[in-house]
C-alpha cells in the first residue's frame, strides 16, 4: 500500500499564528480554495472539523466537494447530538454527491464544556458507550437490505431503515480518534482506520500495540485496521531554516496569547492530550525532530507535535512511522494555505520515495539467506496490509 496523505480545510482563514479576520464567521470561496489547493497538491483526503462554536462540518463538506472532482473528504462527527439514522443517511447521501469520496471521523468528545454547549452531559466512558451504539447502528443503515429493530440503552428504533446505500461498499470509512482505554475499546469494534496525534515513535508503537490487542479482542482481524498519525510539519530548506521558522512560528503563537504559556491540559479528559502533554515534558525535541513547544504552550487541545527540518529529513522522520504500521499522515501547516503548495512541491514526493526506498530495503533484506540477516523474521508489516473498506478514487 502506498502512503495516504490527509490535509485539513477550515471555514476560514486561520491558524495558531493567524487570528482570523474580524467578522468573517466563513468564508465559501477560501474554503473551495483551500480544497481546490490540497487537491492540486496530490494529499488523499482533506479533514473536515467538528466544534460546537463552528459551521457545520457536513455541509462545510458539501461544498469542499463541490469544489473539487478527486480528493477525499474526513468529516468530524460527534455522536450524540443526532439520531444516528438520520446521520446514516446524511453521510451516504454525501457519498453518492460526491462521487464516493466520503469517510467519517467519528470524534467523541474529550472536552466537558464543549459537550455541554451543545447539550451534552454524559460522563466521558458515557460518552464511547453511547459512541459504541451509534456507531453500529450507521453501520447497519448502510449495510442491511431491510427494515431492523434496535433497543438498546441509548437509542430505540422500530424498522429502521436506510433507502439510501454508500457508494461505497462495504459502507463508507470509518476513521476514529481517541486515547482512552474507553476510546480504544470502541475502536477495536469499529475502527477501519485509527487516528491520532503526533507521539514519539516509542509512544506510538505502544499506541498501536493497544489497538491492535482491541481489535483482536473484538474478534477481527488487527491486519485490517490502518493507522494515522498527525503532525505540523515546519520545513525549510537547511534544517537551521527550519528551526529558525519554528521559533518565529513559537513566538508568535506567545505574543497572540500575551505571553501566557498553558499551565496545563487544555482538555482535562483527553487522554490524547495528556500523551503529548508527556512528550512535551521529554524536552523541546523528541526523537529527530519531533518538536513539542507549540503542544506545551497551548495546553496540546488539539494535534500541536510538529516535525522540524527539511522535506527530507521530515519525510525519512515520517517513514519511521511507517516503519512500525502507520500508513497514513495528517498533515498541516501554521501557515495553512500556503504550507500545503509547500507540501505538494517537497513533502509529499520525498515521503513517498523515502518509504518506497524503505520498502525495497525491506524486501531485499527478506530475500537473503538466513545466514545473512541476523534473526530473520516474517515479512515487514508494511508489505502485508490490506484496507477493509474501498478507498476514495484518487
Amino acid at each position: 500500500m502506498h502512503p495516504q496523505f490527509i490535509g485539513m480545510i477550515s471555514h476560514r482563514a486561520q491558524s495558531e499564528t493567524q487570528p482570523p479576520a474580524p467578522g468573517v464567521t466563513m468564508d465559501p470561496a477560501y474554503i473551495a480554495r483551500f480544497a481546490v489547493a490540497h487537491e492540486a497538491a496530490g494529499f488523499d483526503r482533506i479533514l473536515i472539523a467538528w466544534l460546537s462554536t463552528q459551521p457545520d462540518a457536513m455541509l462545510v463538506a458539501a461544498h469542499a466537494a463541490a469544489s473539487t472532482t478527486r480528493i477525499g473528504l474526513m468529516v468530524a462527527h460527534r455522536p450524540g447530538f443526532v439520531a444516528p439514522t438520520v446521520a446514516a443517511r446524511a453521510f451516504a447521501t454525501l457519498d453518492h454527491l460526491s462521487g464516493g469520496r466520503t469517510a467519517v471521523h467519528v470524534i467523541t468528545g474529550g472536552s466537558p464544556a464543549e459537550q455541554g454547549a451543545d447539550g451534552d452531559f454524559l460522563d466521558h466512558d458515557a460518552r464511547y458507550a453511547r459512541t459504541d451504539e451509534y456507531v453500529g447502528v450507521m453501520r447497519r443503515m448502510w449495510t442491511e437490505p431491510a427494515p431492523f429493530d434496535h433497543e438498546g440503552p441509548h437509542y430505540r428504533f422500530a424498522r429502521a431503515f436506510g433507502e439510501i446505500k454508500p457508494l461505497q461498499r462495504p459502507h463508507i470509512p470509518i476513521y476514529f480518534g481517541g486515547s482512552s482505554d474507553a476510546a480504544i475499546a470502541v475502536a477495536g469494534r469499529h475502527a477501519d482506520v485509527y487516528a491520532f496525534w503526533g507521539e514519539t515513535l516509542d509512544q506510538a508503537r505502544e499506541t498501536i500495540a493497544k489497538v491492535r490487542a482491541s481489535v483482536a479482542a473484538a474478534g477481527r482481524d488487527p491486519a485490517q485496521v490502518r493507522f494515522s498519525i498527525s503532525f505540523r510539519p515546519v520545513l525549510g530548506a537547511t534544517q537551521e531554516a527550519a528551526w529558525q521558522r519554528a521559533d518565529a512560528i513559537l513566538a508568535r503563537i506567545l505574543d497572540l496569547r500575551g505571553g501566557v504559556r498553558a499551565t496545563g491540559n487544555r482538555s482535562a479528559e483527553s487522554v490524547g492530550s495528556a500523551r503529548l502533554l508527556e512528550a512535551a515534558r521529554g524536552g523541546r525535541v523528541r526523537d529527530k525532530l519531533l518538536w513539542t513547544e507549540v503542544a506545551a504552550a497551548i495546553g496540546a487541545g488539539h494535534n500541536s507535535t510538529a516535525l522540524v527540518g527539511t522535506a527530507e529529513q521530515v519525510a525519512d522522520t515520517l517513514a519511521d512511522y511507517w516503519a512500525i504500521g502507520v500508513d497514513t499522515f495528517l498533515i498541516r501547516g501554521f501557515d495553512p494555505l500556503e504550507d500545503v503548495a509547500e507540501y505538494g512541491r517537497t513533502l509529499l514526493p520525498a515521503t513517498r520515495a523515502a518509504i518506497a526506498a524503505r520498502g525495497v530495503r525491506e524486501a531485499a533484506e527478506w530475500k537473503k539467506a538466513p545466514g545473512e540477516v541476523n534473526s530473520p523474521g516474517p515479512p515487514p508489516f508494511s508489505a502485508c496490509r490490506r484496507s477493509a473498506v474501498t478507498p476514495a478514487r484518487g
